[in-house]
């Protein structure tokens, strides 16, 4: 593994997870759903494994869609902007699934709130050596977190509607969990597995070289950037896919958040048995300066990927460009068992749908 793949791989099953060591009984999990099941037929339209869950409440009309999302580290240096994107990542695995999403409901946990805390990127240091670190109390943080809550359902029209709210004595990371529901809007939920090779992928929004969080943890970079909130083009890459759901010709979908383009490519191609190939140097860029890690791995926020048939993508640029957003075709899933990235016709990654047992061994032992 070159350092980029290592990178990545580790984001994917290590970070992310994905049960490699079984650390989850969905077995168990399934066993409870089936058993419930029987008391409420097809109330579950999608359960654990996709970016959300789809159900339906026995006797009421229409399908919802439920996601919980936490942000934990980026609250130290970047409060604000940490728990107004968690609440957006939330809201786009909703939006993922093709729902609009409606409702939310935060919990917020933090240190004692007279406690001094460091916010900026010395935060975890506890001692600032930048200069731009701002010192303030826990309590103080906790507000700002809030407003970021509050500002990103402001911006997308969605209700706050409950949660709450703790303290520690211990010497806890603060950490905001979000909750974020919605309403179907189309035929029924969109999924994030691939479906079919020849398939081709579309970038909805544009990457920067915030979020590079897998980056920094790989030791590819040297500070880390949290995600900026982009509320203006967060709106506007909602009503983009939602505009393109309306198409009826999205086969996949997923939402970019941890690891990036990289992420979300691998899952799906992994989650539908199929490959991929992805061009990188076709991603619409917020700086021109990016590097192909940085394109293929940061987390800007504002961005979907969808999955659609080769006849049907004219079709999808043009529902997703009324809407004044950025789209391109980036690559297309394949019948390989692998993701493969490349960057002006040069290989960046890639990244096997199995990894060996030595590969895990050395993700996890650094």
């Amino acid at each position: 593994m070159n350092r980029i793949e290592k990178a990545l791989m580790h984001a994917l099953f290590t970070h992310l997870h994905h049960n490699t060591d079984k650390a989850i009984d969905f077995k168990a999990i399934d066993a409870l759903n089936k058993k419930v099941e029987k008391l409420f037929p097809k109330a579950v339209l999608v359960g654990p494994g996709d970016d959300a869950a789809a159900f339906k409440f026995p006797g009421a009309q229409g399908a919802f869609v439920g996601k919980m999302e936490s942000h934990c580290s980026p609250c130290v240096p970047r409060p604000y902007d940490a728990a107004a994107t968690g609440a957006g990542g939330a809201m786009r695995d909703v939006v993922a699934m093709g729902a609009r999403p409606l409702f939310l409901m935060n919990f917020i946990g933090t240190r004692p709130l007279e406690d001094k805390v460091l916010v900026g990127p010395c935060g975890f240091t506890g001692k600032c050596t930048c200069g731009e670190c701002v010192e303030m109390t826990s309590g103080e943080r906790v507000n700002l977190m809030v407003k970021g809550l509050r500002d990103m359902c402001r911006a997308m029209d969605v209700f706050i509607v409950g949660g709450g709210f703790s303290t520690s004595f211990s010497d806890i990371v603060p950490a905001t969990v979000v909750a974020v529901f919605g309403k179907l809007v189309t035929a029924r939920p969109l999924t994030k597995p691939a479906k079919s090779a020849g398939d081709q992928i579309i970038l909805i929004g544009k990457t920067g070289s915030d979020g590079n969080d897998t980056l920094y943890r790989g030791g590819l970079v040297g500070e880390m950037k949290p995600d900026r909130a982009r509320f203006k083009v967060e709106r506007a890459v909602m009503e983009a896919s939602l505009a393109a759901f309306h198409s009826g010709k999205i086969k996949a979908c997923s939402d970019l958040g941890a690891a990036g383009i990289g992420a979300a490519v691998c899952e799906s191609a992994r989650y539908g048995g199929f490959g991929a190939q992805v061009d990188l140097a076709k991603a619409p860029v917020w700086e021109k300066s990016l590097t192909p890690e940085e394109i293929m791995i940061c987390e800007t926020q504002a961005r979907m990927v969808l999955q659609v048939a080769k006849k049907d993508v004219e079709a999808v640029l043009k529902a997703v460009r009324a809407k004044k957003v950025r789209a391109e075709v980036i690559g297309q899933i394949n019948r390989d068992d692998k993701q493969v990235f490349e960057y002006n016709g040069k290989t960046v990654a890639e990244i096997p749908n199995a990894p060996t047992q030595a590969q895990l061994k050395e993700l996890v032992s650094g």
